[in-house]
């Protein structure tokens, strides 16, 4: 058979597994082995799988991801999320849809900590779901808010899926890290007005809370922020700054969040245990879904389908932005189906040359790639975020999550739109930056 006829063999293979919900790591090493093998040699997949595995448990590249998501981890089992919401909602939980609003920037500043959309999504679903169900507020706008204010976690750095994103296609972590910096206080900005307009319109949806005076405003503040803000600046700083390498930031970032908590006596010696068994867990997941989307990635390229879908792509009478939406949206399908994680490894192998081909800038696609693949996160059938918000609050309909997801849906639209029409606000601190 041609290498084409082996690699369509491959993708429905694929798909039929991911059906059988067969782990996704394990379903892509497996397919790209069986594929490699079959074009190359049954000794050449097997030296691959070996090569590629040991290449990445022992990279000293990857030890970032762990870094990053331990530090997320301790700064939730000290408190951070709590104190952050409180801060927010001080601030203008007594506006109408206030509390809403307070749990989207207390998402984004957690996001500067964590780096996980899951993780932010069910840190912050344990802490604002009870404060709005309290004040009366509807189960679907409160419920949504916590899920898309999840996205933020992912785009606001430190985020995972910009240092994987980074190594598969070899950009800098640290510029795609400053690339999220204004992108993610867009989306967040447009979620608050998103709010602001739901309760404009239906004031029952989100009724205002009590309004804290001036002492406790600032009480909240430098109670709940401070610590966040040090420790986003020495991260980001470093990095801008050329300080740290993206692993040694991790590492740094780890340290302070740990320090903090150890000298504020806020870490017990059960929350330092778990939160290391945690970051184990994830962390393995990780590199599985990394070892096995880099070996079906082999497998994608000995066939070369790559060169054959850009040079396809590349020949077609349409405007460059126009194969850009279509990439666009076979990313957000994905996204609809599967983690993040999963849809960047094992989409880039094909639509990064393509990127490429059409001149776009890699940085600013990485942090659209993000964007899509988080809008993809809280759309149907498989939203995952949904899903975490519907296991924190367990007595809401799944389907009433869903239908408070779309207002905000439109919102990661039109922010993806301006993103495309001024890439500008992607590209500006990189510049700076090089």
């Amino acid at each position: 058979m041609s290498p084409t006829i082996v690699i369509i063999i491959g993708f429905v293979v694929l798909i039929l597994l991911f059906l059988s919900r067969m782990p996704i790591a394990f379903v892509m090493a497996l397919v790209g082995f069986l594929g490699f093998s079959y074009l190359v040699s049954i000794g050449a997949g097997l030296s691959l799988v070996a090569k590629d595995m040991y290449a990445i448990f022992s990279s000293f590249v990857y030890t970032a991801i762990p870094m990053f998501v331990w530090m997320g981890y301790i700064a939730f089992h000290m408190g951070i999320s709590k104190k952050l919401y409180t801060a927010a909602y001080k601030l203008i939980g007594h506006l109408r849809g206030g509390l809403a609003a307070a749990t989207i920037g207390a998402c984004g500043a957690f996001g500067a900590v964590c780096g996980s959309t899951t993780a932010t999504a069910a840190t912050m679903g344990v802490v604002a779901l009870p404060e709005m169900r309290r004040y009366k507020y509807s189960d679907s706008l409160a419920t949504a808010t916590v899920a898309s204010g999840g996205i933020l976690g992912a785009l606001i750095p430190p985020s995972v899926l910009f240092i994987i994103y980074g190594i598969a296609t070899e950009q800098s972590i640290s510029e795609l890290f400053l690339a999220g910096i204004f992108p993610g206080i867009l989306l967040l900005v447009l979620f608050i007005v998103t709010i602001y307009i739901l309760t404009l319109r239906n004031p029952r949806l989100g009724p205002a809370g009590p309004k804290a005076n001036f002492k406790e405003k600032v009480a909240a503040l430098s109670g709940g922020t401070g610590e966040t803000i040090v420790i986003f600046c020495i991260v980001i700083g470093g990095l801008f700054a050329g300080f740290f390498t993206p692993t040694e930031a991790g590492a740094t970032g780890a340290a302070s969040v740990l320090l903090v908590a150890l000298s504020r006596r806020q870490l017990t010696w059960q929350g330092f245990i778990t939160s290391v068994a945690d970051t184990t867990k994830l962390s393995a997941m990780l590199f599985m879904l990394v070892t096995g989307a880099v070996i079906f990635g082999r497998f994608i390229t000995i066939s070369g389908m790559p060169t054959e879908v850009t040079g396809w792509a590349g020949g077609l009478p349409l405007p460059r932005f126009v194969i850009l939406g279509i990439v666009l949206f076979i990313l957000f399908v994905l996204g609809c189906f599967m983690d993040g994680v999963a849809v960047l490894l094992l989409t880039l192998p094909i639509v990064f040359p393509l990127i490429m081909t059409l001149g776009y800038d890699p940085i600013w696609f990485g942090v659209i790639m993000v964007v899509v693949t988080g809008l993809g996160m809280i759309t149907p059938p498989v939203g995952l975020n949904v899903y975490v918000v519907y296991g924190v609050a367990k007595d809401v309909p799944l389907m009433t999550i869903f239908r408070g997801i779309w207002p905000f849906v439109g919102a990661i639209i039109i922010c993806i739109a301006i993103l495309i029409a001024f890439p500008q606000i992607a590209v500006f601190l990189p510049g700076l930056m090089r």
